[in-house]
């Protein structure tokens, strides 16, 4: 890489980045930033009207963006997705594994058998297929998984969320070996950010705000923002990052991982 300013390491003019589970929460505040950057946008989810409004906003604000409707877990969507973005744009450079979540909440010993295949197929499958296709039409550019700690300890009434994290580090360290030198390949482990998501994962709603952050015990005294996500992505896709693959970058104002 030759020297450059530091602003222009962040420069993310002439990427095309993919965003899926883009149409709300910490997907959509990926997406906005990626266009604030400089990058065409490509947002995808199950919600059609969403993903439009996110593509809207961005276009309204002078950004280029892409809605395409995506269920991440149909492989052949994921095959469209990609061809979408080089249609629109002719390129693509950057992928973010966003989609994800499971609301239920329970021991393992109760857990039912379909909603540990539901949680596998999209938060450890689709996250496979979607860099195996990301990866067939992407010449140079970078993969980005958005991961939990809840895949790094032990999680009671989430283990079936959290086993299908802990593969997703796992496939984050492989597949940055296997698709160097040209794609690089990192994740974020986001820490508490009450999105809709969040807060039904865990039983609690937006008045309950302050009592999380006192339970969580965040030594940088906030609860995180989808904004904080965009933030770490933009540094992970762009030049800035150009000698960092393999690595799980924890986003959590300090707090351990729950």
């Amino acid at each position: 890489m030759s020297d450059r300013a530091a602003p222009e390491l962040f420069d993310m003019t002439g990427q095309v980045a993919v965003v899926t589970g883009a149409g709300r929460g910490i997907g959509a505040g990926i997406a906005r930033c990626f266009a604030e950057a400089g990058a065409a946008v490509v947002v995808a989810a199950r919600r059609t009207e969403e993903i439009e409004s996110v593509a809207a906003e961005v276009r309204d604000a002078g950004g280029r963006a892409l809605a395409v409707t995506t269920d991440v877990t149909d492989d052949d969507a994921l095959e469209a997705l990609a061809r979408a973005a080089h249609d629109e744009f002719d390129a693509l450079t950057c992928w973010v594994n966003n989609a994800g979540g499971s609301p239920q909440r329970m021991p393992l010993a109760d857990l039912p058998r379909e909603e540990w295949d539901r949680t596998i197929a999209l938060n450890l499958t689709a996250v496979y297929v979607a860099s195996i296709t990301a990866a067939r039409h992407m010449e140079t550019g970078s993969i980005i998984n958005i991961s939990s700690g809840a895949g790094t300890g032990p999680v009671p009434g989430s283990a079936h969320y959290g086993a299908a994290k802990a593969g997703v580090n796992s496939l984050t360290w492989t597949l940055s070996a296997e698709l160097a030198p040209d794609i690089r390949v990192n994740a974020i482990a986001p820490g508490a950010i009450p999105t809709e998501v969040m807060l039904t994962a865990i039983g609690r709603d937006e008045s309950e705000l302050d009592e999380i952050l006192d339970e969580w015990n965040i030594p940088l005294g906030r609860l995180g923002t989808p904004q904080d996500i965009g933030a770490a992505c933009i540094y992970l896709a762009s030049d800035a990052a150009s000698w960092v693959s393999g690595e799980i970058l924890r986003v959590g104002g300090g707090a351990k991982p729950r």
